[in-house]
């Protein structure tokens, strides 16, 4: 049985601190099958006219949206099991031949449109329209892995989807999404870009390390991660799903049933929901990033509860939501591994490369916490990519990232740049161009034509990592070297970018 006074505690202990500080702040909101049952909330929605966060406070929910949308492709019929091509003819070869359903569960390979954008020195601040976003996209070489090899998250399925859902209704997504929402009256709103007035929105903050700034995101949002609404207003939508009332009867399992990789194997992530355990009890739920919101949303469908963590502060939300679920049920938390490693790995060839800090992986620029596994390994209590690692006697880790085995090594100290990386290279495709210095930095494109200088991380093998940090946001894409001496670059989500060398170095 829920106890909802040690939730409602969890919950405030977590929400007084936000108050105290006199910052940005967040709802958290605890429900059942019938609604919600408790609530705390702290800190303000709106810092400059101190006006108070509540569990009624409409915020930017980012990618919790995706689940919504895939709420609409299962609503309308859209089978999953037809390529992008077949709904969308003008996409390039290789993206028009994913299945819809891969380009949802994160496994179709698909690059991501933001970090696709940034690599070539487009900041996420730009105000890019979908129409510009989709024509890019329309541009794409090619994909980052053969599809259905690999979980790794990227927006650009769900962008499509939408495109899908508006040319097979015939309706733009506003209105479908109002129509979903109607019959609760739930105050669920999609929201096209930064520009859309949102009544009663948070403003999004994060830290520089003296004080809070204004996030900013200039991309179009699109059905992966547009919709805007409460805490209160999502609980109650998410209360609907477990209890499979009205036009959500039977959705929940639709959106959670497991989905595979092309070897057979099973993948945590479903459609817009990612599928997890707390102690004994299956989870089922999604996060939310935005420069200034930070979002998760978790439901334990076999005990009927859920937790709702809506802030607009550039903090981890995941954990403060496995907290109040795990003192609503019962369940310990995972503990912390038992080998707190730092430093950074990498696979022995290949752009594979993780950071390890604080107890948490940095894989590529995908960021999990690490837990014991009770079994010697640490694992992730997956936001999105499931993380399951044991260190060997030889120092190497081994294991797997996102549904692939993965070997990683330490890398050495004194590692030095390898000099055959120096030189000025070209992407003719995609018309980019980099220079790396043998001072171990390279300059970058960035805004146009004012560049930037990044400082390089060697890697052995002819590998180094670029740092694009931006506001909050950290990108670190790995540089390596082919055997037919051209350059690739590959992040997380991102890895169409392959030069060739026009000046200088080792050919």
């Amino acid at each position: 049985m829920a106890d909802w006074t040690k939730g409602r505690s969890e919950a405030q202990a977590i929400a007084e601190p936000w108050t105290r500080q006199g910052g940005p702040g967040g709802a958290i909101v605890l429900f059942d099958r019938d609604g919600v049952r408790e609530s705390a909330s702290g800190g303000f929605a709106v810092i400059e006219h101190r006006v108070p966060f509540t569990a009624d406070t409409q915020n930017r929910l980012a990618s919790i949206s995706k689940h919504v949308c895939a709420a609409l492709l299962l609503r309308e019929g859209v089978p999953l099991a037809e390529t992008l091509g077949s709904f969308i003819p003008e996409l390039p070869e290789a993206l028009g031949a994913v299945p819809l359903g891969r380009a949802l569960d994160m496994t179709g390979a698909l690059p991501d449109m933001m970090e696709a954008l940034w690599q070539q020195g487009t900041p996420y601040t730009a105000s890019l329209s979908a129409a510009e976003i989709f024509a890019a996209a329309c541009r794409l070489p090619g994909l980052n892995a053969e599809p259905g090899s690999e979980m790794a998250y990227s927006n650009t399925g769900w962008r499509l989807a939408q495109v899908i859902l508006e040319r097979r209704t015939g309706k733009g997504a506003t209105q479908l999404v109002e129509e979903l929402m109607a019959p609760a009256s739930l105050p669920i709103r999609f929201v096209s870009d930064e520009s859309e007035v949102v009544p009663g929105l948070a403003t999004g903050y994060w830290h520089d390390g003296q004080d809070w700034r204004r996030g900013f995101y200039g991309f179009n949002f699109s059905a992966s991660g547009g919709m805007a609404g409460s805490a209160a207003g999502l609980a109650r939508w998410a209360a609907g799903l477990m209890a499979g009332r009205g036009s959500q009867a039977g959705l929940l399992d639709r959106l959670a049933a497991p989905r595979q990789f092309a070897d057979g194997s099973q993948s945590g992530y479903r459609l817009g929901l990612v599928a997890s355990q707390l102690g004994g009890v299956k989870v089922i739920g999604h996060g939310g990033s935005l420069t200034g919101y930070r979002n998760h949303m978790l439901m334990a469908p076999e005990q009927g509860v859920g937790v709702v963590v809506l802030t607009n502060r550039e903090e981890d939300a995941l954990w403060p939501a496995l907290r109040v679920l795990a003192a609503l049920t019962g369940e310990p938390l995972p503990g912390d591994s038992e080998s707190m490693l730092t430093g950074l790995y990498a696979a022995e060839d290949g752009p594979f490369w993780a950071e390890f800090a604080g107890g948490a992986i940095s894989f590529m620029g995908g960021y999990e916490k690490l837990v014991s596994d009770n079994e010697g390994g640490m694992r992730s209590v997956p936001a999105y990519l499931d993380v399951r690692l044991k260190e060997e006697t030889d120092g190497a880790l081994t294991g797997r990232i996102g549904g692939v085995s993965r070997r990683l090594l330490p890398v050495p100290a004194e590692t030095a740049l390898d000099e055959r990386l120096v030189g000025r290279w070209r992407d003719t495709q995609l018309d980019v161009e980099i220079t790396i210095h043998a001072d171990g930095t390279a300059s970058w494109p960035w805004a146009g034509t004012i560049g930037r200088e990044t400082r390089l991380t060697p890697l052995p093998g002819g590998r180094a990592l670029a740092d694009l940090a931006h506001g909050p946001w950290r990108h670190r894409p790995c540089l390596w070297l082919q055997p037919d001496g051209s350059l690739r670059l590959a992040g997380h989500r991102s890895r169409i970018l392959h030069f060739h060398r026009i000046e200088g170095g080792q050919s």
